[in-house]
């Protein structure tokens, strides 16, 4: 039987198999995972080990349950990037630790409260133009890495040698997506990064002496509070990040459903809502305790459990493990240095406007009426207020901006407006959970 599972949750595979399908999440996360820290300038090497340390405490607070694996969030690049320029890696690890905290506190709502408030806060007409804004807003920095933007002189140098690179770069992972079957298609971006790096490589746009150089055993450097820096509180970069995290537990939910639908399982139920969002919080608050970005749920390997029909949360943790001893294998993190700015944006030009259709794409699958006015003004707010980079200037310590303030006009929007039954369409982003949710509340019941 083609959909017959292969290995269950809780089995243990051979050992002869056990590396190669762990090997299997670790290549389908890892271009993304690495593409992260790359456009914000946090170090790969410590995303993929906080990736990994994140996952294995994911499996352990959803009491090996749940066959997920996590890595770096994009919808936190352009929050991290703000966050940067005004704190360094020191002010991202704050606003980090204080996404972890929002994901907590969410949890221990969903726990004692239930998921209705949720639902009525996050409704699609404010997630999906959210989700917009998250690729939209990074349109620019694409095209800039692409056509090799130098932001000491405010010029592009050798552009068209640059997104001649950019474009190959992005052919070679169209034609992965698209053309590429099984376990392939699910890694077009690092198909896309290794065939535009040989390009780049062959038209003498690579440095390989640090490569050469770089040591094969190599403790990263972390950036650990009270270790390696003092922890100072911006209530700044706090109100940039923390709200992204509302938007990203609303994915979240998301993948649980699909997860829950491929492995025949009913997530929600056992081991609960509350504990995979506490998981995805407790590993965003480790990447902020060693400096990676905040972690979630990975699509990518969601879809490497589908097509393999392997569900056993001991191949995840395996994939945990070897992001790990990637992470301190020096030449891994030089070579990952090496690559080309116009190899990683033309990767990036496709990524960013997938996000950007995937905000569509909700507002599709829930059929929101834009006839009705109200579903048009918030839509319209969100999307200009945060691609066009509106600020709330509030005192000399507090600045709420960009995607940030979008999604809190969205929220204020869809609460004070007539008609809010209008913002949540046909309830399809949140049908299967209030399914879910229902058949839960039965057995207790019972």
């Amino acid at each position: 039987m083609e959909n017959e599972t292969k290995l269950q949750i809780h089995e243990v595979p051979k050992w002869n198999q056990w590396l190669i399908l762990s090997l299997q999440h670790l290549f389908a996360m890892f271009g993304a995972t690495i593409l992260v820290p790359v456009l914000t300038g946090l170090s790969p090497a410590i995303a993929l080990i906080s990736s990994g340390v994140g996952t294995i405490a994911y499996l352990i607070v959803t009491k090996g349950q749940i066959p997920a694996y996590l890595g770096s969030s994009f919808a936190f690049i352009m929050p991290v990037i703000a966050a940067m320029s005004i704190g360094g890696p020191e002010g991202v690890m704050i606003g980090t630790f204080t996404a972890g905290v929002i994901y907590g506190i969410t949890a221990l709502l969903i726990k004692t409260t239930g998921v209705k408030w949720l639902m009525n806060l996050l409704p699609p007409i404010v997630v999906g133009p959210v989700i917009m804004v998250i690729g939209l807003g990074l349109a620019s920095t694409a095209i800039e890495m692409a056509m090799n933007f130098d932001e000491e002189t405010g010029t592009y140098i050798d552009p068209m040698l640059h997104f001649s690179v950019a474009l190959t770069t992005l052919f070679i992972t169209i034609v992965a997506s698209v053309y590429f079957k099984g376990f392939f298609n699910l890694i077009p971006i690092l198909f896309g990064i290794v065939g535009g790096y040989t390009v780049a490589a062959w038209l003498g746009l690579v440095d390989f002496a640090e490569v050469a150089e770089a040591p094969w055993f190599r403790v990263p450097d972390f950036v650990t509070p009270f270790a390696t820096f003092d922890p100072q509180w911006s209530w700044s970069i706090v109100a940039i990040m923390a709200p992204i995290a509302v938007v990203t537990i609303a994915e979240h939910i998301g993948d649980q459903m699909v997860l829950s639908k491929v492995a025949g399982k009913n997530f929600v139920k056992q081991p609960g809502l509350h504990r995979s969002i506490l998981g995805d919080g407790i590993a965003t608050i480790i990447a902020s305790l060693v400096g990676g970005p905040p972690n979630t749920t990975y699509g990518e390997n969601i879809g490497v459990l589908a097509i393999t029909r392997v569900f056993s949360v001991f191949v995840i943790g395996g994939a945990g493990v070897l992001a790990i001893l990637f992470g301190f294998i020096g030449k891994v993190e030089a070579l990952i240095a090496s690559i080309p700015g116009a190899v990683m944006g033309g990767v990036s030009i496709l990524l960013f406007g997938i996000i950007a259709s995937s905000g569509m794409r909700m507002l599709i699958d829930n059929q929101i009426d834009f006839g009705v006015k109200r579903n048009l003004i918030i839509a319209s707010v969100i999307l200009v207020t945060g691609i066009g980079g509106a600020f709330i200037q509030i005192g000399d310590t507090l600045e709420i901006a960009g995607m940030a303030l979008a999604t809190l006009f969205g929220i204020v929007l869809h609460a004070i407006l007539p008609g809010k039954e209008h913002g949540q369409g046909n309830g399809k982003m949140f049908g299967s959970l209030h399914e879910q949710v229902r058949e839960n509340n039965n057995d207790r019941a019972a």
